[in-house]
Formats: structure tokens, sequence, C-alpha cells
């Protein structure tokens, strides 16, 4: 009757093994999904980063307003006709 118990046992534990430890077990789930979890919170980052890109896109083919406010912001660039003053503050 032990022997037949020890058998039992030994069945069990080999049977588990697959279902824990082997490819496509428990063990490897928890790890792909912690995986898809992260890879999602990158492409949701991803996707903001290229709404911002479609909308400045958008705004470049539309109108001049982004192209002027580019124009002056990045080359210091300013219409003709206006008066370009700079403030320097001294002050620290």
């Amino acid at each position: 009757m032990k022997f037949l118990t020890f058998l039992f046992v030994v069945l069990v534990i080999l049977i588990q093994y697959p279902l824990w430890f082997a490819r496509g077990g428990w063990i490897n789930v928890f790890d792909l999904q912690s995986q898809y979890q992260l890879q999602k919170e990158i492409n949701q980052e991803l996707e903001k980063q290229n709404d911002a890109l479609r909308a400045e896109v958008n705004d470049l083919k539309k109108g001049t307003d982004a192209i002027e406010e580019r124009a002056r912001d990045e080359l210091g660039m300013i219409k003709e006709g206006e008066i370009f003053f700079e403030i320097i503050n001294t002050e620290k």
C-alpha cells in the first residue's frame, strides 16, 4: 500500500511538472503577461508621440501659422517691417 501511495505521488508530481515549468506552463504565462504589459505601455507612449507628430504635420500642411512660429523660434526670423526687441535680464 505504501508503494502505491508513493507511486501515485510521483506520478502526480510528474504530471504537474509540465504544467508549471515547461514551455507554455504557468511560470512562462506569468512572464509573458508581464512582457505584454510592458510592451503595451511602450506602445501607448509611442502612440502619443505619433499623434503629436501627426498634428504637427497637419499644421504644417494646412496653415502658415505653424511655419511662421517655427521660423521665429528656431531660426530667429522676423516679418518684413517688424522691429525685433530682445530683452536681456542681467539680474541673477
